[in-house]
């Protein structure tokens, strides 16, 4: 993971440069760089993951191009190859391949081709243009903004980053480029460009396939690899993939739960049993959970009540690992239930909401479990990558007909789990394990405890004045009123940052009345927190 800051403006001087720079260090300790000799002014705080020499070190020169890009190009060997006898490269970073490849093909194609998780600015110095773009789903963050006297653009990997430099910020939106004068769509906004007539059979054959694939390409690192394991199945999944693909090596893996009725370390444990793992617990207590509040919603940038509660374990247990280990790399098992269901989409209407709210879920993923994932890991100068989000393996389950990924088989996700129902890739009952969403599983005290302590800080009438303190996107409880007046303290009016609150689809029957993100409250709950 890294950040950087590139202001197309000579409005501030270095200092002030320096100092939004910083905001984002603790995505890049390893290395800092301003290069501020052009048009454009770049700084790169690095986290060296490929290529862990100087050689690997960004701003980029080359070809009249200077270039900033915090992600992962999984394909870049291939690129390299196709490049290589117009290009000489001087690094064994996949992001080098970016600067020649445009220089070939131009932004559009260029984008077109890569495969990964990635955020770029380039400056093209022969005409005068800069270009930045996004990866499909938003892995990689990336915010951009107007200087505040000159009205240049100006791109960050974090919208703190900007605050001091711009008024008027935004986050870049996925599947998106900027030309030098306008965004560009490059990818199909319902990430659904063409459906699929495959059987159930052999929809679980290439999901299995592409799902191993999608691992094997997270594997590619100079730095030292760890695992998040919750004991769910999204996790579990990649941890024993990871595990088979690599039968010569005990791969670490993590988790962390309340020193009350931890209900996700019981499972953890039991798949890094079987998995042969080398296994770390980690405990929390409601001191940490209130402790840690403030912080996170620093870090995420968001007001969202889902994706904080979901946060507070997942910040501390990396933060815990970049403590007591020398890690990098993080795998998670983020993206599969926007892909194959929550336990809400059980009550989907038809199989076309289903795949609405499938793909509306996707192109939200940057503001809500891609945005959570990547803050709380790189917040604490590790990498997270997400299996579950590979373009190809996304663009693959979106085409598949939704009747088969549509709850008809009294477990959800039953397309997921029977794809690797072969093979003893997981004990039977993690296989066949109920959902249960993280900020429940790691403890159900850690929301209750949230939400008395929001109790305490608020009265009915401070609630009663919201509407009028905040008119856009109004909280509608105490715990998502003190969720709102810590982020508005940290990044004042910037509230449209975030889309809305993430809900279950209350248009559907059985939802209508629902008032919680957490799936504790829906009547199909069940076996979900055992």
């Amino acid at each position: 993971m890294c950040g950087f800051l590139a202001v197309a403006s000579k409005e501030f001087d270095l200092k002030t440069f320096d100092q939004a720079l910083a905001k984002n260090e603790d995505r890049g300790p390893d290395m800092t760089r301003v290069f501020d000799e052009l048009d454009v002014t770049f700084g790169f705080n690095r986290l060296a993951i490929m290529d862990l020499s100087d050689s690997g070190m960004q701003p980029f020169e080359s070809l009249d191009c200077t270039l900033v890009c915090n992600g992962e190009i999984y394909n870049y060997p291939e690129l390299k190859k196709n490049l290589e006898t117009d290009y000489q490269f001087t690094s064994g970073s996949d992001c080098e391949v970016l600067i020649p490849l445009y220089r070939k093909y131009g932004i559009d194609t260029m984008i077109k081709m890569l495969d990964g998780e990635f955020a770029f600015v380039l400056y093209d110095h022969k005409s005068k243009k800069v270009y930045a773009g996004r990866d499909i789903i938003g892995i990689r963050p990336m915010f951009y903004g107007y200087t505040k006297k000159e009205g240049k653009i100006a791109f960050a990997s974090t919208g703190k980053t900007l605050l001091d430099l711009c008024d008027e910020i935004h986050p870049f939106v996925p599947g998106h480029y900027y030309d030098g004068e306008k965004f560009v769509a490059y990818h199909e906004s319902d990430l659904t460009p063409k459906m699929s007539t495959d059987d159930f059979k052999t929809a679980t054959s290439k999901i299995h396939d592409l799902l191993i694939s999608a691992v094997d390409q997270r594997l590619a690192s100079d730095a030292p690899v760890g695992y998040l394991l919750s004991g769910g199945l999204d996790s579990s999944l990649v941890c024993s993939i990871a595990a088979r693909l690599q039968p010569n090596t005990k791969i670490r893996t993590f988790a962390i739960g309340m020193d009350q009725n931890p209900i996700d370390l019981k499972y953890a444990r039991e798949v890094a049993d079987y998995l042969g793992t080398d296994h770390t617990e980690f405990i929390m207590t409601r001191e940490d959970v209130l402790g840690a509040l403030r912080e996170v919603i620093y870090t995420l940038e968001s007001w969202d009540i889902t994706t904080i509660r979901a946060s507070i374990g997942m910040y501390i247990l990396c933060k815990k690992i970049h403590e007591t280990t020398d890690l990098k790399v993080i795998l998670t098992g983020e993206c599969s239930d926007e892909l194959f269901g929550y336990k809400y989409t059980d009550f989907a209407p038809s199989a076309e909401e289903f795949q609405k709210e499938a793909a509306k879920r996707m192109r939200e993923l940057y503001m809500y479990d891609v945005l959570r994932a990547d803050r709380c890991i790189s917040a604490n100068s590790l990498e997270g990558r997400v299996p579950f989000a590979d373009r190809e393996f996304v663009d693959y389950v979106m085409s598949v007909d939704p009747e088969l990924k549509m709850n008809h088989y009294h477990k959800g996700k039953f397309l997921l789990r029977k794809a690797f129902e072969e093979g003893e890739w997981l004990p039977k009952d993690i296989l066949m394990r109920e959902k249960a969403a993280f900020s429940d599983a790691v403890g159900h005290s850690m929301v209750d405890d949230l939400k008395e302590y929001a109790e305490s800080k608020y009265s009915d009438a401070d609630l009663e004045k919201a509407k009028d303190k905040y008119p856009y996107k109004t909280p509608f409880t105490k715990e998502s009123l003190l969720y709102r007046d810590i982020f508005e303290e940290f990044f004042p009016g910037k509230a449209e940052w975030i889309k809305d609150y993430w809900m279950p689809n209350k248009t559907w029957a059985g939802l209508d009345n629902v008032n919680d993100p957490s799936a504790r409250v829906l009547s199909n709950y069940g076996d979900s927190g055992k």
